[in-house]
C-alpha cells in the first residue's frame, strides 16, 4: 500500500503522519510530497526517515491513494493530475467541497455514497466536521429543521503563524520579550476574540461561516436544513468549539437524546453538571472523537436543542477524518 501525503511538511500534513502511524493504516510506502523549495528534506514515519519528493515524482510512483492538506490552488493543480493516473486523492482543502460532481464525506454520516469511482474525495471544514458527527443521529431521529451555530475556533486552524503570533504575544505580556514574532491576523489574538475567520463575502458572512452552512447540507444529504453561522477565532489551542442550538420537526426527550448521543459512532457525551464536567478544548485535544455536552432544552421555542461540541480539528477536522475516509475504502476493497 503506497501512500503520499502531499503537503507532508505543514501543520495538518505533520498530524496526517502522524494519525496514519497511530491507526497502523498498511503504508508500505511513504511517499512525502511538498512544494519544490521542500524537496530532499526529511519527515519522520514510524521511526525511519523519508526524503519529501516532488509532486510529478509522487504520480510516478503511483501511489494507491494521495492524501492532500497543500491548500486550495496546489489541490486544483494538482489533484485532477493524481486523479487522471489511476490514483485516488482525499483533498483536505476547501477547493473540491462544493463541486458537485465530487463527494464530501465524513464516514460517520455518509461514507456510504462513496464509490469505487470516486477519485477526487473532499474533506470537509474542520468546524463543520465535528457539528454534523453530533447532528446526523439526532436528525435520522428528530429531524433538524434549523440550526444555530457559534464557534470559539483554535488558532492551529490557522496555521504555524496563527501559533507563532498568540506564543510571541504571550512571551512579550510575560517578560517584556521584544523579539519580533509574525502577524497571522489584522488583530492581536491573545486576550482577544475576532469574529472573522477567512474573507467577508457580499451577504456580510465570512466565507468560513457559509462553507458551514453549504457544507452541512451537502454532507447530510438535506437541503432543507437552515443553517446560521458565526465564526470565531479564540487564543485557544487544543480544538474548536460551537455553540449550537438546533430546532427540530419533531419532539424530543432528553434522556433519549443523551442515550442516543451515547451510542453514535465517534461521539463521547461528556455532559454532568453537578461535577461541572463538560467538554473543553485541553481535554479534546490529540483525541479523534467528537465531544458533546451542557445538553438542555431551548425553554423559548418548542422541539429546540442547545448542546456544546467541541473536537481536535487537526485531527477528527482534518486528519483523522481524511484517514477514516482511506481506511474505510480500503475495507470496502476500492483501494
Amino acid at each position: 500500500m503506497k501512500v503520499a501525503v502531499v503537503g507532508a511538511t505543514g501543520l495538518v500534513g505533520t498530524k496526517m503522519l502522524q494519525v496514519l502511524a497511530e491507526r497502523n493504516f498498511p503504508v508500505t510506502e511513504l511517499l512525502p510530497v511538498a512544494s519544490e523549495r521542500s524537496v530532499g528534506k526529511e519527515v519522520e514515519f514510524k521511526g525511519a526517515k523519508y526524503k519529501v519528493v516532488s509532486m510529478a515524482d509522487a504520480i510516478s510512483a503511483k501511489p494507491a491513494v494521495a492524501i492532500f492538506s497543500a491548500g486550495g490552488s496546489t489541490s486544483l493543480e494538482w489533484a485532477p493530475k493524481f486523479a487522471e493516473a489511476g490514483i485516488t486523492v482525499i483533498d483536505n482543502s476547501s477547493a473540491w467541497r462544493m463541486d458537485p460532481t465530487k463527494k464530501l464525506v465524513v464516514p460517520e454520516v455518509n461514507a456510504d455514497v462513496l464509490t469505487a469511482d470516486d477519485k477526487i474525495i473532499a474533506n470537509p471544514n474542520c468546524s463543520t466536521i465535528q457539528m454534523v458527527v453530533a447532528l446526523q443521529p439526532l436528525h435520522q431521529k428528530y429531524q433538524i429543521k434549523r440550526v444555530v451555530v457559534s464557534t470559539y475556533q483554535s488558532v492551529t486552524g490557522t496555521g504555524k503563524k496563527a501559533v507563532d503570533q498568540l506564543m510571541g504575544e504571550r512571551k512579550k505580556a510575560m517578560d517584556g520579550n521584544s523579539d519580533e514574532y509574525p502577524m497571522a491576523y489584522k488583530y492581536p489574538i491573545d486576550l482577544n476574540a475576532i469574529p472573522q475567520i477567512d474573507v467577508f463575502l457580499e451577504n456580510g458572512y465570512t466565507k468560513e461561516e457559509m462553507k458551514m452552512v453549504k457544507e452541512t447540507c451537502k454532507i447530510m444529504g438535506d437541503d432543507s436544513i437552515r443553517v446560521t453561522a458565526t465564526t470565531v477565532r479564540i487564543p485557544v489551542m487544543g480544538g474548536h468549539s460551537e455553540s449550537v442550538n438546533v430546532e427540530f420537526a419533531n419532539d424530543y426527550n432528553l434522556d433519549d437524546v443523551k442515550t442516543l448521543l451515547i451510542n453514535s459512532p465517534g461521539v463521547i457525551v461528556v455532559d454532568d453538571n453537578a461535577n461541572q464536567q463538560y467538554p473543553m478544548p485541553m481535554e479534546a485535544h490529540e483525541k479523534d472523537e467528537v465531544f458533546v455536552g451542557r445538553l438542555r432544552r431551548d425553554e423559548t421555542q418548542p422541539n429546540t436543542l442547545n448542546m456544546w461540541i467541541v473536537s481536535d480539528n487537526l485531527r477528527k477536522g482534518a486528519a483523522t477524518n481524511a484517514v477514516q475516509i482511506a481506511e474505510y475504502l480500503l475495507q470496502k476493497g476500492m483501494l
